[in-house]
């Protein structure tokens, strides 16, 4: 199994903290690969929220082609960042780790948001394949305001590796997995997070239903619905299709992944929506086990279980700062000093739902609507 550490709050911090609650759920996860998404940046990134960030790992060679191939398409690199390495014995490292900074193309910069993000789209999808056959460019997001790093190896170790114990590196919203993909060999892009334009999310658990899914999304000729290293994928491209692709609310997302039965569907005040979901979407539906947390791009975090609910989940906190955790002693470690008689554990009809601000834990119920 993984383990995923999800915190958000209305103030910076340090992923340390993710780290340290995914060391405290160690039992369920076996270190073979760590994940990180940042969003809300702050500290040197604070005053960049409006330029894309590429972030990745390349060679020597593959850093040579992406400098040639964004020169091309007119990118200006404003800002890099890069971890300062501290070699750790187990982990092989690689050449370069980044986040870079770029200004739009000057053909683009006025030009709407929504072109923008197809541009960022196609110019990652091209990088990527440039690198697929010799790992020479892998690139994980290129997006305003975002941020990931990932690596093979303990998170405690990465922590080290990646000196982000001593680095001013923070965000307001930060997930984290530990472990890589169970079901394939190990493969950077089978590693959580995932990302595509402004949504995430990560898993515990396993998607048994994950051919006819991703045959489903393949089909919708989306450039982006590529890959599927890892069969937990599907679920933050599900969300992306439901939201941004045809426009439903975000709990509709919980209505195309576990659908209700139809005595149910007839209880809800928007049935005839509801039935409509469930009749041209029932390809995504889900079979489980899985747990999965993901964000939109507005900075909402939400946690949902399938049906079986056998995959753990919790989420905690106090106003301004909460946990969407695997376990209770994971939230122990970031937020000891909260009132645990308020954590929520999300059941299989729950959408637990927490605003950017973190104010306040919203359970939004399937039943009800």
């Amino acid at each position: 199994m993984c383990r995923l550490a999800a915190i958000t709050s209305n103030e910076y911090f340090s992923p340390i903290e993710n780290i340290t609650a995914l060391e405290t759920m160690k039992e369920g996860h076996d270190g073979s690969g760590m994940g990180l998404i940042l969003k809300s940046l702050g500290g040197e990134f604070e005053d960049l929220k409006d330029y894309p960030i590429l972030s990745g790992i390349c060679s020597k060679e593959g850093m040579k082609t992406l400098d040639d191939y964004m020169n091309k398409l007119g990118f200006k690199l404003k800002y890099a960042w890069t971890p300062k390495i501290n070699p750790v014995k187990g982990i092989a490292g690689r050449d370069h780790y980044f986040a870079r900074v770029y200004d739009y193309p000057d053909v683009y910069k006025d030009k709407p948001f929504e072109v923008k993000e197809d541009l960022l789209l196609k110019t990652r999808l091209a990088l990527r394949k440039f690198g697929e056959n010799d790992e020479s460019i892998i690139v994980f997001s290129f997006y305003p305001d975002i941020i990931t790093l990932k690596e093979v190896g303990d998170p405690l170790e990465l922590c080290e590796f990646f000196s982000l114990d001593k680095s001013p590196l923070k965000a307001k919203l930060i997930f984290a997995q530990g472990r890589q993909n169970t079901n394939y060999a190990i493969n950077m892009y089978a590693c959580h997070p995932f990302f595509i334009q402004g949504y995430g999310s990560m898993t515990n658990g396993e998607n048994t239903a994950f051919v006819p899914i991703r045959e489903f999304l393949i089909s919708r000729n989306f450039p982006g619905y590529i890959g599927y290293n890892s069969d937990s994928e599907v679920f933050c491209h599900i969300l992306h299709y439901t939201c941004k692709q045809l426009g439903y609310p975000l709990t509709y997302y919980k209505d195309v992944i576990t659908p209700l039965k139809q005595k149910e569907i007839d209880a809800r005040p928007d049935s005839e929506t509801i039935r409509l979901l469930k009749t041209s979407l029932r390809p995504l539906c889900i079979d489980g086990p899985n747990c999965v947390i993901a964000f939109t791009p507005d900075g909402t975090s939400i946690m949902v279980q399938d049906a079986k609910k056998l995959r753990p989940g919790v989420v905690g906190g106090v106003k301004g700062k909460y946990g969407l955790m695997s376990e209770e002693c994971g939230l122990d470690s970031i937020i000891p000093d909260r009132d645990k008689s308020l954590d929520v554990f999300p059941m299989k009809y729950d959408m637990v739902i927490v605003k950017p601000d973190a104010q306040e834990v919203i359970v939004w119920n399937q039943l009800h609507g």
